[in-house]
């Protein structure tokens, strides 16, 4: 069973764009768009498992210049 999240993030001003495509670019990530409201850029990755996803895919999501902060959603299924 995989590990999948959403992550909502929240940029520098102006740097929405930059922030999604670098997003783009990370293995795992499926999804990284601009949006309006509190938040800037969501985006939708997953991986093997939590220790997976923290390993390689929230490790350089931290990386990536012009982020201030995230909020990590898990997807769950009923």
């Amino acid at each position: 069973m995989s590990i999948q999240a959403y992550i909502l993030i929240q940029t520098d001003i102006g740097k929405a764009a930059s922030v999604a495509t670098a997003l783009s670019a990370i293995s795992g990530v499926t999804l990284a768009e601009g949006v309006t409201g509190p938040y800037d850029v969501i985006m939708r990755a997953e991986a093997a498992s939590m220790e997976d996803f923290g390993r390689i895919i929230l490790s350089k999501v931290q990386a990536v210049p012009g982020i201030t902060r995230t909020l990590t959603c898990p997807v769950t299924s009923m």
